[in-house]
């Protein structure tokens, strides 16, 4: 048994409900201050599915395990905080990209290639560049709710109602980022309006949660210039 595993968690506190269906925790900072999410699925076979790694707290670990079973899916390896101790108190299947499998040696696992259905109504698409395994999930519209993408670090939330592929030093690739930008753009539904819930940190949208009309935000966005953008 590792020195971690020993120790007491943080209380914390609870995600907030930011839909019927839908909750978001609050920033991680074993994940640079990133988001995690909470989205029910009703009349699937797992309750719920966790969206990247939420704080490892007893707030956290409560909400989760009075409304699971669930599945967790991690959208790149910026989002993998402390999932090693969060799986095993859980026990609950996870599901990465295959090209990012290999960070979580010995972890029980799935992986899958270039698209997946996760469920009915989820689809996880692969998306690289801001790392070699990023991916999306998108959930499909449900009675009085929007369809929602749960994006990972593919794009950033700026400013209210805004976000944009944000590079670092820690970067993949920006072309194929970009690229895969591109390829969302094509491969997202003209309709329904699609909702973005950003994996990395909300500050910028000032107490809000989501970005309405993904489709239009990503129309946009000029690729082009982007691309001729500058090297870090």
């Amino acid at each position: 048994m590792s020195v971690e595993s020993t120790q007491p968690l943080p209380e914390g506190r609870p995600p907030r409900q930011v839909q019927e269906r839908l909750w978001l925790f609050a920033p991680n900072r074993d994940c640079m201050g990133g988001s995690a999410w909470w989205l029910e699925t009703p009349g699937c076979s797992a309750a719920g599915v966790l969206v990247d790694c939420p704080g490892l707290t007893q707030a956290n670990l409560s909400f989760l395990a009075e409304r699971g079973p669930g599945q967790i899916v991690l959208t790149s390896r910026e989002g993998h905080g402390r999932i090693r101790r969060l799986q095993e108190a859980l026990s609950w299947p996870l599901l990465v990209q295959e090209q990012e499998a290999y960070l979580l040696p010995g972890a029980p696992l799935q992986t899958f290639a270039r698209v997946h259905s996760l469920a009915s109504g989820l689809i996880l698409r692969w998306t690289p560049g801001p790392t070699p395994g990023s991916s999306v999930l998108l959930a499909d519209a449900q009675p009085g709710q929007p369809s929602v993408l749960f994006c990972g670090r593919l794009l950033s939330p700026v400013a209210p109602d805004q976000a944009l592929p944000l590079r670092s030093r820690r970067s993949f690739h920006w072309g194929r980022w970009l690229n895969s930008l591109a390829e969302l753009r094509a491969w997202l539904p003209a309709e329904p309006s699609v909702w973005l819930a950003s994996g990395a940190g909300l500050g910028a949208l000032r107490g809000e949660a989501l970005i309405p009309s993904l489709q239009e935000r990503l129309a946009a966005l000029a690729l082009a210039s982007l691309r001729d953008q500058p090297g870090l």
